[in-house]
């Protein structure tokens, strides 16, 4: 990224296995980005077909066009607060997420959300490679007249070419993961506008094929009452929650940012609009193929590929660049910094990315998507769980314990202030698992690993990520009281 090729200043006293130039305060020579910088990084990560599928998933389970857009931009406005507030912690410091998490985990301690984030990323990294390599299976289903359908590998799930596109589009990854930070700045940057493209394109064809939308945007709800809410809740945490992986190592980013300005004025633009946009666009088509074929087809690459063309096949394309630029930018970097945060000395940036790609290879990430109750219900609300705590723990102890003032150098000692108990903070971790517990028992019973458990349970679960971050982060404030280390 702007700025990554800029030589830290060095830190006197600093610890080895607490520092490395990729986890070093950004310097000022290295603060080049604007508010279009972070807008432009945003549309890349919104336009995708994750995005597509929480929308189209809303409408396909009844809900009308305007219920299912206001619930997922909603809920970015709702996760856009926290994600300005710990972006403000990058900008004005200059440090990435593993490492403002030692000032209210401890040095040590960091690494336990730090990892925690990491394997979320590595889910959704796996989930964004299957999709790009999806996009590029229908691409060479479609060159060769449908003759790559094969049955079925067994243990699997999916067939040989299925298999071997995705293989072949986490390579493109790792290829990039090589290059450095500034390559995925890059494309970021410049497929931003293509991405955009491609979305109205689709909507258009909508359009077309419909006489205007024709009998379909006046399409009613099919959920009445109880029934709506009982979706309602549990989606709008699903939507905080898709974001919840940005809200916490979005200083990775910020860290390069010019100003508090740039870093709030490029979120505020680049993220709730731009999923609202989405979110129409995929409603809209969504609903549209209920007219068009006479059943609705969430799925943007089957979509594609059941309509066929040349302009279905350049869409592909598009669709698997779309992918690629939300995965190295969402799913690569958090990681990465994470998983060098544990041993700075021995995992550089790059070792981070290949660890993350290694474990989003072996999950079976087109088993997560499978279905609208496993995508939102299980993967967003489940583990919207494990990062609303940290969130709020974070927000709590660098605005109300802190004041936003920290000592940065510390940050990097051994024996420095944040030192803790060996090097963890009790309080943190307290607060962090009393923050998950309650929900636990909500996901066992939404993921099937139980029959039942009692109502409230359940209720709670569904509101995951907000039960989770002010329990959390009340806890961590209330228990650290005036323990907190005077900051310089």
């Amino acid at each position: 990224m702007a700025g990554s090729h800029v030589k830290p200043n060095p830190i006197e006293g600093a610890d080895p296995g607490l520092y490395n130039d990729d986890l070093a305060p950004t310097p000022e020579a290295g603060r080049t980005w604007g508010w279009t910088s972070i807008a432009a990084l945003w549309v890349g990560m919104v336009v995708c077909v994750p995005t597509y599928l929480l929308s189209s998933g809303l409408v396909a389970a009844g809900m009308s066009w305007q219920e299912a857009v206001f619930t997922v931009t909603l809920g970015n406005i709702i996760v856009l607060v926290p994600m300005a507030l710990v972006g403000h912690a990058g900008t004005k410091h200059g440090i990435p997420f593993p490492v403002l998490l030692r000032a209210s985990f401890g040095t040590v301690g960091a690494n336990i959300p730090a990892v925690l984030r990491g394997f979320v990323a590595c889910g959704w990294f796996g989930i964004n490679t299957w999709i790009g390599g999806n996009a590029i299976y229908g691409l060479l289903n479609a060159a060769f007249d449908n003759a790559l359908v094969e049955p079925a590998i067994g243990w699997l799930g999916i067939n040989e070419w299925q298999l071997a596109c995705f293989v072949g589009f986490w390579a493109l990854h790792v290829f990039f993961i090589a290059k450095g930070t500034e390559s995925i700045r890059w494309l970021e940057t410049y497929a931003a506008p293509f991405l955009i493209a491609m979305g109205l394109a689709l909507l258009y064809w909508a359009y077309d094929a419909t006489d205007g939308f024709e009998g379909v945007l006046d399409q009613p709800s099919k959920l009445e009452g109880e029934a709506f809410w009982n979706l309602f809740f549990p989606s709008l945490t699903g939507a905080v929650g898709f974001w919840a992986t940005l809200s916490l190592n979005i200083p990775d980013f910020t860290r390069y940012c010019k100003s508090q300005r740039d870093q709030l004025l490029g979120q505020a633009i680049g993220l709730p609009p731009m999923m609202a946009l989405f979110a129409f666009i995929a409603a809209a088509v969504t609903l549209a193929t209920t007219v068009i074929f006479g059943k609705a087809i969430g799925d943007p690459v089957l979509l594609l590929t059941k309509m066929g063309g040349g302009a279905a096949v350049v869409a592909l394309f598009v669709l698997a660049i779309a992918t690629l630029t939300t995965n190295l930018a969402a799913n690569v970097v958090a990681p990465a910094n994470g998983f060098s945060n544990i041993s700075p000395s021995k995992i550089s940036f790059k070792m981070g990315g290949y660890i993350t790609a290694g474990l989003g290879l072996v999950i079976f990430p087109w088993k997560l998507v499978a279905s609208t109750q496993g995508y939102i219900f299980i993967w967003l609300v489940g583990y919207s769980a494990l990062l609303g705590p940290i969130a709020g723990i974070l927000i709590a102890d660098y605005f109300l314990v802190r004041r936003t003032h920290m000592d940065v150098e510390d940050l990097f000692r051994r024996n420095g202030r944040y030192r803790y108990k060996n090097g963890v903070n009790p309080v943190a971790i307290i607060a962090l698992v009393l923050g998950v517990l309650p929900n636990v028992p909500g996901f066992l019973k939404a993921g099937g690993f139980v029959e039942s458990v009692p109502d409230i349970f359940t209720g709670i679960y569904t509101y995951a990520w907000f039960v989770g971050f002010f329990l959390s982060g009340g806890i961590h404030f209330v228990l650290m009281g005036r323990k907190a280390p005077s900051e310089a």
